[in-house]
This record gives structure tokens, C-alpha cells and sequence, in this order.
């Protein structure tokens, strides 16, 4: 096989994996589980683990798990090394603030770990046995990984959340382009500003930059909304707060029900629980904490990790992150492969429409 052709063979690869137009996404802290990803993949669309907070031998595990549940193409997300410097007295003075909380819920604030998340010994591990499709978040890689990985015979997509960051991806396979409505973490290259663009304005502007396949993500909850993406230029759509409620999916039940439950009423951008940006419903520890919560991850992170556990273990829903899309009110607790055949039934009535 030479090196010439690689390219065309991974874009013929990742044009039938995208072929149903549905991508589950990636959801660190557990949503996306063997289980889930497996069901999705059987069901015809394109399912993500989540490296994030994982050590290199439990990442390892989780694909042996999926692979001996499906024998379909899945992918696997990095969470790119923190690199940025932290204020260590706006960092000190939120430590304080997180004394309170922890000893209402009978635990201590998290030590500080690692920020590199096990990279290196995530991606040597990988290298030697990669996935279908690896994707990292947080930044973009070398061109030199990007290379050894599709060399591999994987595909590379990077989560991009502005043209100018599309631009620094050239060299991947395909990009995952986040919209401002999007839950969870936004995966901005720079911890500095959160400041997003719409979706729906996002797409258009990428694609008239580059001829990548664009998987776009923030705020789709239904075929009609993937429609509507694919119009604008995406290749697929990414989907996550969508399956949280699922049975499969490894998110807490106290982030399932709270989906339902009518007491939360927005969702908003908070560095509150990991010192990065992310979309949540808002709580009463969002609301409290957001203002006075520095850039500082992954941090943040692990000093409010042990108060998260300890709230979802008592089902305090006021106390934990409750990552959400803006349209999390579509989302439902059928099986996932439900979730994607409903998904692929509206994208075909759209379609005709």
C-alpha cells in the first residue's frame, strides 16, 4: 500500500462510517461507555469513547470492551495536555471557597494531579493498535502524530470551535466543528476566552476554508436539526446530551433525571466545576461559583471531582455538573439504537421534504 493512496482510502473509510449522518459523541466523566458506543455502532451510526480523565490501561480496556461487543468501526477522543499557566492565588482563593462544599458532603477538596492526563502513554499505547477514528480535543496535535496515527490506518478528526483553529488542522482527516450551543465542554485550543459562535453560522464559515468532512456538533437533538446542518455544509451531525438519558450511557442518574426534571430551566457557560468552559444546566453550585471560578485546568477539575462524586452518590443534582445542550429538553431515556433509527427516520422525512 503506498503512502500516495492512504488519504483517498481513509476518506472512502470515513465516508461509509458516516453514511447514516449520525455521530454519537464523545462524553468524558463516563457517559460514553463500552455499552453505549457499541449499541450505537450496531445500529448503524458512529460511536466515541472519551480518553478524557482515563489511564492509558483503562482506555485499553474500554476498547478491548467495545470491540468484543461489535465488530463495527468506533472512534476514541483525546483530551490534548494542559499547557496553559494558572494564577495559583485566584486558583488558592476558589480552593477556599470549595472548603464549604466539601464538608457538607462529607469529603475533602481534590488534590491536584498530573495535567498531562496520561498523554504519553495514552498515544504509545494507541499507536501500536489504534481505533477506526481518533480524535482530540483541547488543541491539535503535531502534524508528526497526526501522520504516525493515519500511517496506522486511522482516521484523524480535531474538535475545532473557530475558522482559525480549522485553519491550524489542515493536516487531519476530518474536523468535529462545535457550535456555541454544544454541552459539555467546548473544546477551544486556548483557555482564555470562551467566547463561541452559533452553530448554524460556524458551518458555513469553516467549510468556505477547507474541504475536510465536517462532523458538527452543539445543539442537535433530532434528524431535522442534522438536516439542517447538512444544508449548511456539515458531513454528519454529533450528538450528545441525546443519548445521556439512554440506558446504555454511564452518565449518573442524578444527570439523567435532571434532564426531565422541569426545576432547571437554562443552561449556561461555566468554568465552575473543571476551570475550563462548559454548558451545563444551571444549579445552584453553577450559580454560586461561576463568577469567582479562574482558568485553571484540569485543576479545577480534580479539587471539585471528590465533591461531584459524593453529590451524584447522594443525589444532590444542586451540587454536580450537569452537562447539557441547549435543546435538552428533547432528550429521552430510549435505547440507543432507538435514539439513532428515530434519528435516521427524521433525517429521511427531511430529506423528502
Amino acid at each position: 500500500m503506498s503512502s500516495e493512496t492512504l488519504p483517498e482510502q481513509r476518506a472512502e473509510r470515513l465516508c461509509e462510517m458516516l453514511a447514516s449522518r449520525i455521530v454519537q459523541a464523545p462524553m468524558a466523566g463516563g457517559g460514553s461507555r463500552p455499552a453505549l458506543v457499541a449499541a450505537v455502532a450496531e445500529a448503524g451510526a458512529l460511536g466515541f469513547l472519551a480518553a478524557g480523565y482515563k489511564t492509558a490501561a483503562q482506555v485499553r480496556a474500554e476498547i478491548n470492551q467495545t470491540r468484543a461487543a461489535t465488530s463495527r468501526p468506533f472512534g476514541l477522543n483525546l483530551f490534548m495536555p494542559a499547557t496553559e499557566p494558572v494564577d495559583e492565588v485566584t486558583l488558592a482563593a476558589y480552593r477556599d471557597r470549595m472548603i464549604p462544599e466539601a464538608k457538607r458532603l462529607g469529603v475533602a477538596v481534590g488534590a491536584t494531579k498530573d495535567r498531562s492526563d496520561d498523554w504519553d502513554a495514552k498515544i504509545a499505547d494507541l499507536m501500536n493498535d489504534p481505533p477506526a477514528v481518533i480524535s482530540f480535543t483541547f488543541g491539535c496535535p503535531e502534524d508528526q502524530i497526526i501522520r504516525a496515527f493515519q500511517q496506522r490506518g486511522a482516521i484523524v478528526v480535531v474538535t475545532v470551535t473557530s475558522v482559525e483553529e480549522a485553519r491550524t488542522a489542515a493536516a487531519a482527516d476530518a474536523l468535529c466543528v462545535q457550535g456555541d450551543e454544544a454541552g459539555a465542554h467546548r473544546g477551544t485550543f486556548s483557555n482564555e476566552d470562551w467566547g463561541a459562535v452559533a452553530l448554524r453560522a460556524l458551518v458555513p464559515a469553516v467549510r468556505a476554508i477547507t474541504e475536510q468532512p465536517i462532523l458538527a456538533a452543539g445543539g442537535l437533538m433530532n434528524g431535522e436539526a442534522i438536516a439542517a446542518i447538512l444544508d449548511l455544509g456539515a458531513d454528519a451531525g454529533q450528538l450528545g446530551t441525546a443519548f445521556v438519558r439512554c440506558p446504555e450511557s454511564g452518565a449518573s442518574d442524578v444527570h439523567k433525571n435532571a434532564l426531565a426534571d422541569p426545576r432547571f430551566t437554562a443552561t449556561a457557560v461555566t468554568r465552575a466545576f473543571s476551570g475550563r468552559p462548559a454548558r451545563g444546566l444551571v444549579n445552584r453550585f453553577q450559580a454560586e461559583h461561576s463568577p469567582y471560578a479562574p482558568a485553571a485546568y484540569p485543576e479545577i477539575h480534580y479539587m471539585t471531582s471528590p465533591l461531584r462524586k459524593a453529590a451524584a452518590a447522594q443525589g444532590d443534582a444542586e451540587s454536580v455538573n450537569l452537562w447539557a445542550g441547549t435543546s435538552w429538553r428533547l432528550a429521552t431515556d430510549a435505547p440507543a439504537a432507538e435514539i439513532v433509527e428515530r434519528l435516521k427516520s427524521e433525517l429521511a422525512a427531511s430529506a423528502r421534504r
